[in-house]
């Protein structure tokens, strides 16, 4: 798993990108705490990850801004109570963004506009995206 730090409207949030995930996320903490412009999801769903008894109605949505590094970048994600990170970035986002994990150096390098990204696992990223307070 590729977990690392972004910034959102200035505040540090920890992000994890998984290529097993079919959906991209964003915890319902950090929308509200950032105050981020919530939508309707066109197609609401219950979604159960540990039991299927403890299943979560995912009924919105929020476009949420951040930047790794040099990389920035928008992505639609669904809104749901998480606490392993802030937003998980699914298959849509790596096959959006023809993103590419490089399994043994664990690292995503994608291009966009023209300019070729590598982004980092959160060891070598955290110090320097991270120089603001964590939501």
């Amino acid at each position: 798993m590729f977990r690392t730090r972004c910034k959102c409207e200035d505040k540090c949030c920890d992000v994890i990108i998984d290529g097993g995930s079919t959906d991209n996320l964003v915890s319902e903490t950090m929308v509200t705490k950032l105050k981020l412009k919530r939508q309707k999801h066109p197609r609401p769903y219950r979604i159960a990850w540990v039991q299927d008894d403890h299943k979560v109605l995912v009924n919105e949505q929020c476009l949420v801004k951040f930047k790794i590094g040099g990389y920035q970048d928008e992505v639609l994600c669904d809104i749901i109570p998480m606490d392993i990170c802030h937003m998980l970035l699914g298959r849509p986002w790596q096959f959006d963004r023809h993103a590419v994990h490089d399994g043994h150096a664990n690292t995503y390098t994608l291009t966009k506009d023209g300019v070729k990204h590598k982004l980092k696992p959160m060891k070598e990223i955290a110090k320097k995206v991270c120089s603001v307070a964590k939501i």
